[in-house]
């Protein structure tokens, strides 16, 4: 099976209601893209990390009331979980797709990751290309483009890290739905390969590696 981009489909999943009918469709149009995207990335990001990275498809299993508003595939060098780790993602809103390098609220080693981005700050700001984003909270779909943030703001958001309990920090490069279906299988690879290359950096840094 070979992947073939998304269609309006996918991205209307996350507008039917009810949490069955929507986890059903997600497993039957979304869920198999996903892992082929995951099979497909996990040897690159091996590669440019340095890390065995593992594949881990979104279930939602702990779902009971709400239906999921994204979902998404992750790569992380634990065959075992992800949250816990830095890690990248891809995945799906109704609105666009998302590419991430994350670390989330369950990562123990956060205050640690956060030190070690402010050592870094001046490389980060000038490395990120400007068109790239940044999210606080990975459960809602707001950005900031790194375009328009100052230093000032990116050495708060790493102390923000080293010091809030539920802090977060993604960065990457989200497309629009309609480009997204427009860039076909081919174009999306590409796209999310040249992301993943320009946020290998900060996974570097986030594990401390030389």
């Amino acid at each position: 099976m070979e992947f073939n981009g998304f269609t309006n489909e996918d991205f209307d999943v996350f507008l039917l209601d009810g949490l069955e009918a929507r986890m059903d469709a997600l497993k039957r149009t979304i869920r198999p893209k996903l892992e082929l995207l995951g099979a497909h990335f996990a040897p690159s990001l091996s590669h440019l990390t340095g890390d065995e990275m593992f594949v881990h498809v979104a279930k939602h299993a702990r779902r009971t009331i709400n239906p999921p508003k994204d979902t998404w595939v992750a790569f992380a060098n634990n065959p075992r979980g992800y949250k816990m780790l830095p890690h990248f993602q891809i995945g799906l809103w109704h609105t666009h797709l998302f590419i991430w390098f994350a670390v989330i609220y369950e990562a123990p080693q956060k205050e640690d990751m956060g030190a070690r981005f402010t050592k870094k700050a001046n490389k980060i700001f000038k490395e990120i290309p400007k068109d790239y984003v940044w999210s606080l909270d990975h459960m809602k779909p707001d950005t900031i483009k790194h375009g328009n943030l100052s230093k000032a703001d990116l050495l708060s958001n790493f102390a923000r890290l080293q010091n809030v309990k539920k802090a977060e920090l993604l960065c990457g490069f989200t497309i629009e739905r309609d480009q997204t279906i427009q860039l076909g299988s081919e174009g999306l690879l590409q796209q999310i390969e040249d992301v993943f290359n320009n946020v290998a950096p900060l996974y570097k840094i986030a594990q401390n590696m030389k």
